[in-house]
């Protein structure tokens, strides 16, 4: 793979991470009470949905456009990506990506289940940011 192609995937991959680390960032702001816990989940999930989306920019892995931690964890390991068992925990967040964000369309999140996501999303990214060595 010439050099510039390389480059541009490393480039792509970085900016998909930058985006998982500003969601993580905010996240961990579990105490901040003016912000939902609902919005703290999210961000959780969003911070795992992207670094999983950098693995697999950086395998040159086409994804669909979903919010399924699952199915993206299952791309990953397909693409050789060795996904310990506890990092399948990951899947559980993607109940936070669409209906928690609205009121009246789930049951509310509490704080500590936002810290527990927070936390959650902060292993995943570890374990991210390893395999692709940022």
């Amino acid at each position: 793979m010439p050099d510039e192609q390389w480059q541009a995937i490393r480039e792509l991959a970085s900016g998909w991470m930058r985006h998982a680390q500003s969601d993580l960032a905010v996240a961990r702001m579990t105490e901040a009470e003016a912000i939902a816990p609902e919005i703290l989940a999210f961000h959780a999930q969003q911070a795992v949905e992207k670094a999983l989306k950098a693995l697999l920019v950086m395998r040159q892995v086409e994804f669909p456009h979903i919010h399924v931690i699952g199915t993206l964890l299952n791309l990953c390991q397909q693409a050789g990506f060795n996904i310990s068992g506890d990092l399948f925990e990951a899947t559980s967040l993607t109940r936070y990506a669409v209906g928690t964000r609205y009121p009246g369309e789930e049951e509310p999140v509490s704080r500590q289940e936002a810290r527990e996501a927070a936390n959650l999303a902060s292993r995943l990214l570890a374990w991210a940011e390893k395999q692709i060595d940022l």
